[in-house]
This record gives structure tokens, sequence and C-alpha cells, in this order.
């Protein structure tokens, strides 16, 4: 835990022009807040607020984005940019430091998935710290259904080991490097 905690504190001091970068723009764009702030499932069905740089407009109905009726007229010009690339999910380093997810586990649910939950308490995933990116991540992301999200999920929390992080981790940077499996 504190190893996490140093290496997010670590990340945030490296990546610390990205950030001002990044929120500069934002502002540019459409002023403050430059986080969105959103109330989403930790480990052991705690709530928690996850921390983003924001990529939708001011006024944006607080709904997955699948949800909205035409998404393309509330994101951001930035925020493409940011969604693409994974750049909105760095404030999510503060999450770690928090104590509130990890660098590795199933993406934190939004409060009202209550057909994920219910699946992942099912499996006993729910046990697990959510993580900026997990093994349903790499294998498919958002082009994957929840009980194959979950099944994953379950694979990982079977063989959940520091050479299986470093896995992930690695895939991860190669899948936003070459855009796998991100459609937003």
């Amino acid at each position: 835990m504190i190893f996490r905690k140093l290496a997010a504190i670590f990340l945030l001091i490296i990546l610390s022009p990205v950030f001002i970068i990044v929120a500069m723009l934002i502002y540019i764009e459409d002023g403050s807040p430059i986080f969105f702030e959103q109330k989403r499932v930790g480990a052991n069905c705690s709530f928690f607020r996850i921390i983003k740089f924001r990529t939708m407009k001011k006024g944006t109905p607080n709904v997955a984005t699948h949800l909205l009726d035409n998404p393309n007229q509330y994101i951001l010009s930035i925020g493409k940019i940011l969604r693409k690339s994974s750049l909105d999910e760095l404030p999510n380093l503060i999450n770690i430091i928090n104590g509130e997810m990890a660098f590795i586990g199933p993406r934190p649910a939004l409060f009202n998935q209550n057909d994920l939950m219910e699946l992942r308490v099912l499996h006993g995933i729910h046990v697990l710290m959510p993580g900026i990116t997990g093994w349903a991540q790499i294998n498919g992301r958002d082009e994957i259904s929840i009980e194959k999200k979950v099944a994953f999920e379950k694979q990982y929390l079977l063989m959940q080991s520091f050479r299986v992080d470093c896995l992930i981790l690695f895939k991860t940077v190669f899948n936003i490097l070459f855009k796998k499996d991100i459609h937003h």
C-alpha cells in the first residue's frame, strides 16, 4: 500500500507538466472546473469520488456517455484527445494516494451499475481495489459485455501477482499507444 502511494506521488510529480498543460487546455476551452468527480464503487462495495480530467462540456447530464442521445454534442475538443489517449484518467493518481484505487484492478463501476456490481459480488470480485487499468481493460475494454468483463476480472482475481500486474501495465501502454479497443 505504501509503495503504491509513493509510486503515485512520484508519477504526479513527473507528470505535473502534463497536468498543467491539460488543465490549461480545458480551462481555455470551457472554463472551470478542470476536474470531473463522480461517485464510483470501490473495494467491498464502498463508495468514493473518482477524479478525472473533465472531457465533457459544463451542463452535460451525469450519466455514462453511451446513455446520452448525442454524446458528440457534449464532448470537448480536448476531451476527444484526452479520452483516446486515456490522459483523462491521470487524476486517478490522486485516488491512489487517497487509498481508494490501485494501479491494477477492475475499473470502478458507476454507483448505479447494479447489474455489474451484482455479478462482481457473485464472483467475489468486489473485494478487489478498483484500478486505473486491469485484465478486462487489456482484453477488450469497451468492446466486451459485462459478463465477459466480469469473467476477465475473475481470472485476474485468481492469478494476480506482481508479474501479471507488470504484464497488464505493459499491455495498457501498448493499447493506448496503438489505440487498441479505444472508441470514445
